[in-house]
């Protein structure tokens, strides 16, 4: 049977934190960021219309929870592009040439994209059309 020392020993060199793995996982993170921005022109176009939202979000003035909303959002789609991308990377890595199953598995990820970037715009355009209907009537 195990004594509890050794179990508190296991516990804390599980919870001890490694700083050169920690850095090292920023870093590659980081590099994963930089390449992905590189190479995919969906991620720089739901990059802009992320800040337009914000742009839009303090220009509005929308509520905290508003801006839990398209913050949460902003983050879910970002990490679709982000793991569609990764999707991609694995699939032609795995599948060179040209296959049904790749291809399908390719849209797939993209289709997760697609609706998370949908449901996005819905949950906006619930926030922010109200706001700015109010603003241009203010005008008239």
């Amino acid at each position: 049977m195990v004594s509890e020392e050794k179990v508190r020993n296991k516990v804390k060199h599980k919870l001890r934190i490694d700083n050169k793995r920690l850095t090292g996982s920023f870093k590659y993170a980081f590099e994963g960021i930089i390449q992905t921005y590189k190479g995919e022109q969906n991620l720089k176009i739901h990059t802009f219309i992320a800040i337009l939202v914000v742009v839009f979000g303090f220009f509005l003035k929308i509520s905290t929870v508003e801006w839990f909303a398209c913050l949460i959002l902003i983050g879910l789609v970002l990490m679709s592009e982000f793991f569609n991308t990764a999707i991609e990377y694995v699939v032609d890595l795995a599948s060179p040439k040209i296959h049904p199953l790749a291809k399908a598995a390719k849209d797939t990820a993209s289709a997760g994209v697609l609706i998370m970037a949908i449901m996005a715009a819905i949950v906006g355009g619930i926030i922010f059309i109200p706001k700015l209907i109010d603003y241009i009537g203010g005008l008239l």
